[in-house]
């Protein structure tokens, strides 16, 4: 049978196992039954309530979601490259059940909303159907709305709904979102520069670097930042503004210019072959801890961290 390209991307909120497994269980068996590549990518207890509740007979693929959801532009990568290679193998369709951790969401939300927003485009090309899990009980507010506009489907134990609260990509990805400052950030920046070099940057970012966070991500976030503030100089207005803040474990580098951004809604996310100014944003979401894209009536930010979670 001939794979049909085309992204079923629902979600499902739920208040205890029993409503997880309700739309879990039916979900896979449908996948199982169509002889689909069926996958489970959840937390371990729940992945082993999933694998439970399901026949021991059951040909279901388990994930890692701390290998899979590191970060969002390497979570597409990897998910691009095996789809790709269920349809080589002659797929027809696959289905994922899937949970963003919840360790993520805790403490940089705001690049897994725009990952939940570009799969809708990344993973078009393929006949995928997903259920994305959220647990009502932990998951806050502001984070559910995130996750209403971004899927165009609700999961249900009888199927797929339309959700008539969806935003498409473009529109989600272009407009404005809140930047909520870091706890360090509440503190005086320990170097501010105006229209730096790159090389200006990366010595900043060096001499500043605590010497309790690890030597690998002080590089990563040196080339980061190059890459960042090369863009401001190049594709941005003037003033470029940095300003480097850092304590125990942690550093955090804000690049700021008066430009309105990138033209490409997805740079970062997806490889920057056409995006303006993409190239720096898709290194640094390949190798920073959080890469945080903001703009408002002042410019365009991009907030990059290092080191230890929020």
């Amino acid at each position: 049978m001939t794979a049909v390209p085309g992204y079923d991307h629902a979600a499902v909120h739920y208040r205890g196992d029993e409503e997880l497994l309700a739309v879990a269980v039916p979900f896979l068996e449908r996948g199982l039954a169509a002889g689909e590549p069926t996958l489970v990518s959840l937390e371990p207890e729940r992945a082993e309530l999933v694998r439970a509740a399901l026949p021991s007979s059951a040909r279901v693929e388990y994930l890692s979601t701390r290998d899979l959801y590191a970060r969002p532009a390497a979570a597409i990568r990897s998910y691009r490259e095996l789809l790709a290679g269920f349809v080589a193998g002659g797929a027809a369709g696959i289905s994922i059940f899937g949970e963003i951790p919840p360790a993520a969401i805790d403490t940089s939300w705001d690049w897994w909303a725009r990952y939940e927003a570009a799969v809708n485009h990344a993973y078009g090309e393929f006949p995928l159907r997903s259920v994305c899990a959220y647990d009502t009980r932990t998951t806050p507010g502001h984070v559910l709305d995130d996750v209403a506009r971004t899927h165009p489907f609700v999961a249900t134990p009888g199927g797929h709904e339309t959700n008539t609260g969806y935003v498409d990509p473009l529109s989600f990805l272009t407009g404005p979102r809140p930047m909520t400052p870091l706890p360090i950030e509440h503190t005086a920046p320990r170097a501010e520069l105006a229209d730096p070099r790159p090389g200006d940057a990366r010595r900043a970012v060096l001499a500043t670097a605590p010497v309790d966070l690890p030597a690998a991500e002080v590089d990563d976030l040196v080339l980061a930042v190059s890459e960042i503030v090369d863009n401001a100089l190049r594709h941005g207005r003037p003033p470029v503004r940095v300003r480097i803040w850092a304590g125990a474990g942690q550093m955090v580098v804000s690049v700021h210019d008066a430009g309105p951004g990138p033209a490409d809604p997805f740079a970062g996310l997806l490889p920057a072959e056409r995006s303006v100014g993409g190239r720096g944003l898709w290194i640094a979401h390949q190798i920073c801890s959080e890469v945080t894209l903001h703009r408002d009536e002042t410019g365009f930010t991009a907030r990059l961290t290092a080191g230890r979670p929020w």
